[in-house]
């Protein structure tokens, strides 16, 4: 008896797993497409109720506000855009510096969970739970109103450290001169470490193959590593504040209680997080790998240093993308310490030519664009540190 229904008869477009799933795909797409669209109709409709336009000529007009702090010379006779730029940098200044200072912080707090000294674990312990259960506002008005100010003591001038000073103008710490001679230093010891990393590549190779590191690299890095101390404390030519007789202080460089309050702020709230990511990623290496490191002679720093970490990398990594996004994005709460970041130059635009609109969307492209390079890059060092099959 023969089936009336062959294989070779079309399945109808209703039981088409294909046409279902491209087609709930189209509607999703429609929808919104049809939402985004009624949002710029109805937006057009309100500005041309108000008597203006979408469009961003604006920017080129005079702004005619100051703004307290910028690396990138600025005057009320510039341009709205420029100022919005001026913004942009101080941002920009905020979140690579916090990118560095963020990273040193959580990776030590994260090995301190592994300190066989019981007093660092507990301070630790306390420094991880308290940071991570406290709202970040409330921790950057601890360091801006308690700290830096009271420190500052509110009036005159109080020395830290014997180099350091602090006032409500600012804190002033020690910075290389900028001079001829101090741009070589710095060439000159970034140079000595792509040598060093070199050397050390090629001794891996060399333990890898005779199962023993040869004694003249080790003797290099130790020199690469004295020279590099050398240019670093004297071929700068540190230049250090100190008071004068009129009560100012000279030399060095300053920077505001309000980005210092900022950095501080992300650089602990952001570290205590990526000190919980790297407590994980150690954890996920195997006990045997700590024995065997052990078994070799290796002290818990050098096994911590030469074995686990490596192995580490794979689990922290990943993590540590979303970690530096929430920083970039956590650095527009400087607004609520008054400083002069984007948000706020961009909400001082805002006030003065009530371009809403214009201004925010900026905010979001922008935040936006960042992250997506964040992303970009901490998924290419991602791959660079995953196990390459063949």
């Amino acid at each position: 008896m023969v089936s009336r229904h062959s294989s070779d008869t079309p399945i109808p477009l209703w039981r088409d797993e294909r046409f279902i799933r491209w087609g709930l795909q189209t509607l999703v797409l429609a929808v919104v497409i049809g939402v985004m669209g009624i949002m710029v109709v109805n937006m057009n409709r309100n500005l041309q109720q108000l008597g203006r336009q979408f469009d961003y000529t604006f920017l080129k007009n005079q702004s005619g506000f100051n703004i307290g702090e910028h690396i990138l010379p600025y005057s009320p006779d510039d341009t709205y855009g420029w100022a919005l730029w001026v913004g942009y940098v101080n941002t920009l200044r905020l979140i690579l510096v916090g990118f560095v200072a963020t990273t040193g912080v959580g990776i030590l707090a994260g090995i301190a969970s592994f300190s066989d000294n019981w007093l660092i674990r507990r301070l630790n312990l306390i420094y991880v739970e308290i940071v991570r259960n406290t709202p970040l506002l409330l921790q950057l008005f601890f360091w801006y109103l308690v700290v830096f100010f009271g420190l500052s003591d509110g009036s005159g001038v109080r020395r830290l450290a014997g180099i350091v000073y602090i006032s409500k103008k600012g804190l002033y710490l020690p910075w290389p001169a900028n001079t001829v001679s101090t741009w070589v230093a710095i060439v000159s010891v970034f140079l000595l470490a792509f040598i060093a990393y070199y050397i050390w590549r090629w001794n891996l190779r060399q333990m890898e193959q005779f199962g023993r590191p040869s004694g003249i690299p080790r003797l290099l890095l130790w020199g690469i590593g004295a020279i590099a101390l050398l240019l670093l404390s004297v071929g700068l030519n540190w230049s250090f504040p100190f008071l004068s007789n009129d009560k100012l202080i000279i030399g060095g460089v300053r920077i505001s209680l309000e980005y210092a309050a900022m950095l501080s702020g992300l650089t602990f709230y952001t570290g205590a997080f990526i000190a919980e990511i790297v407590r994980a990623g150690i954890q996920s290496v195997s006990k045997g790998q700590w024995e065997a490191a052990r078994s070799l002679g290796l002290k818990t720093s050098a096994a911590m240093r030469l074995v686990v970490l490596p192995q580490a990398l794979r689990v922290i990594i990943p993590s540590l993308n979303g970690q530096y996004m929430h920083l970039a994005k956590n650095s527009s709460l400087a607004l609520a310490i008054g400083y002069p970041d984007i948000i706020a130059t961009g909400q001082t635009t805002q006030n003065q030519t009530g371009r809403a609109v214009e201004i925010v969307l900026l905010w979001a492209v922008t935040y936006l664009t960042m992250n997506l390079l964040i992303s970009l890059v901490m998924n290419r060092l991602n791959q660079s540190v995953q196990i390459q099959e063949r």
